[in-house]
């Protein structure tokens, strides 16, 4: 059996783990031939393969980023894409499919499942927000790179009485403001989720220097004050039409000024937070997923995504795995809520 591998989307600490898993578990305990297509869907859509062998993953367990790379292209966007995919399969040997990616590279998978391809799915993206999975790798990671900014910028935030505000990745979910506010001890919290009076955030920033400390607001780069609009970098979208966030910190912080007359800043962690290393466990996480991935490919049981539920992993349907997104619940927020000002 020759079996294809790709990573879509973002990269993510944890991705280079699951493709080791696979590629050594798919050669030694299956006897597969394992072969990897460059930079998500365009990979298959062009033929951009390269083999992969034991030697290839021997040490890219701690590795960052992605020895395939990755990239945003949308083969259903594209004139023929699809027919091109199967082609290039067709052309390859390639037997089935283990994509490896967030909600847009999944949900072509599912498509293309439903058009007659095998693919298995793996769950891969920092912000923790697929549905029918209670984690995926790369967000733990995420939160421990945005905490340990807290830690840091808190020191400088004392030192010269200022007002800090932190922008964190997370578009439409807040999980990694949630879990890095908690725990960076932050005194204001803003997500998508829920959307924020700014006379609310100013009056927690004036108690905050009232009690002689540094205020730290950790807001996610999605999240909307009341009857406001998301702030865009650019108004320009990719192909799965995406429009590119970023800006709402400064807004933030400004405001902060404009109405506590106190210096404020801030510090946009942007992809800061997909890089380096992987946590510990995003290594083992990536590598479970990996594991099952070859077990589900080997069972003929395509169109399904593995999932982890509580300490075991399981399959769940492409199509249930991509029906929404995982938001965080407004009691999860309440308790953070005990924190601030």
């Amino acid at each position: 059996m020759r079996v294809g591998l790709l990573t879509g989307g973002g990269d993510c600490p944890g991705l280079n783990a699951v493709i080791r898993a696979v590629v050594r578990k798919g050669i030694e305990a299956k006897g597969w031939e394992l072969v990897g297509f460059r930079n998500g869907w365009q990979g298959p859509m062009e033929g951009n393969v390269r083999p992969l062998g034991l030697a290839d993953v021997e040490d890219i367990l701690a590795r960052g980023g992605t020895i395939l790379g990755s990239s945003r292209t949308n083969p259903y966007k594209d004139s023929g894409g699809v027919d091109k995919i199967k082609q290039v399969l067709a052309d390859q040997g390639v037997d089935a499919l283990v994509a490896i990616g967030g909600e847009d590279t999944l949900g072509v998978a599912r498509r293309l499942t439903e058009d007659g391809v095998g693919v298995v799915g793996v769950p891969k993206t920092i912000d923790n927000d697929l549905g029918a999975t209670d984690y995926t790798f790369g967000f733990d990671t995420a939160v421990h790179i945005a905490t340990d900014a807290i830690d840091r910028l808190r020191t400088t935030a004392e030192s010269h009485h200022r007002a800090l505000v932190i922008e964190v990745m997370g578009r439409h979910t807040g999980w990694i403001a949630l879990h890095s506010g908690l725990a960076g001890g932050a005194n204001v919290i803003l997500v998508p989720e829920r959307p924020f009076d700014v006379q609310k955030v100013v009056a927690w920033v004036k108690r905050r220097f009232e009690r002689q400390y540094a205020p730290i607001i950790v807001v996610a780069e999605g999240a909307l004050p009341e009857g406001g609009d998301e702030v865009l970098a650019s108004g320009e979208k990719d192909a799965f039409g995406h429009v590119r966030l970023g800006g709402v910190g400064n807004w933030l912080a400004d405001e902060i000024t404009r109405h506590t007359g106190a210096e404020s800043r801030a510090v946009v962690l942007g992809h800061v937070q997909r890089g380096g290393t992987p946590t510990a466990y995003d290594r083992v996480l990536a590598t479970r997923f990996g594991l099952h991935a070859v077990d589900a490919v080997a069972d003929g049981d395509f169109g399904v995504m593995v999932a982890l539920r509580g300490t075991d992993i399981v399959r769940v349907k492409l199509s249930e795995a991509t029906a929404e997104l995982k938001t965080v619940p407004l009691e999860r927020y309440a308790e953070a809520e005990v924190f601030f000002g």
